[in-house]
């Protein structure tokens, strides 16, 4: 292991990134892998944190937007992505978090709002259960 000091490094978490600068700690010379020391560990955790509370903000923002963009109210928008009835109120105020599949539908018909006809018509399937 080789120590450094004063190193910049970018952390990412999904869309979203960023430099944290001034780190220090070892790297190995065999497979480059890097340990900080305790304090720049615990600023580059940190760095880690707050950008994760980013885009879980940017997140909850989008989806009341695409929401509102597509005329749904949160049960609407409940009952088209599968969700609890009280789901999107939760999503929208950082209560909980929803799934990928959630967020990418939404993106979706964000860039292409006329699918959304496609989902609201949809036949009902109805299944006949024998007991």
């Amino acid at each position: 292991m080789t120590r450094f000091e004063n190193e910049s490094f970018t952390i990412q978490h999904e869309t979203f990134s960023a430099q944290v600068h001034g780190l220090s700690g070892w790297r190995c010379k065999a497979c480059d892998e890097v340990e900080f020391d305790p304090q720049s560990a615990m600023r580059y955790a940190e760095a880690g944190d707050a950008l994760v509370l980013q885009a879980r903000e940017h997140t909850q923002h989008e989806i009341r937007r695409i929401r509102k963009k597509l005329h749904l109210s949160q049960v609407q928008a409940a009952r088209l992505t599968g969700g609890g009835h009280n789901a999107f109120s939760r999503y929208e105020s950082g209560d909980a978090t929803p799934v990928a599949a959630v967020v990418n539908l939404l993106k979706l018909l964000d860039r292409q709002p006329e699918l959304l006809k496609v989902l609201v018509d949809a036949p009902v399937v109805e299944v006949q259960l024998d007991r």
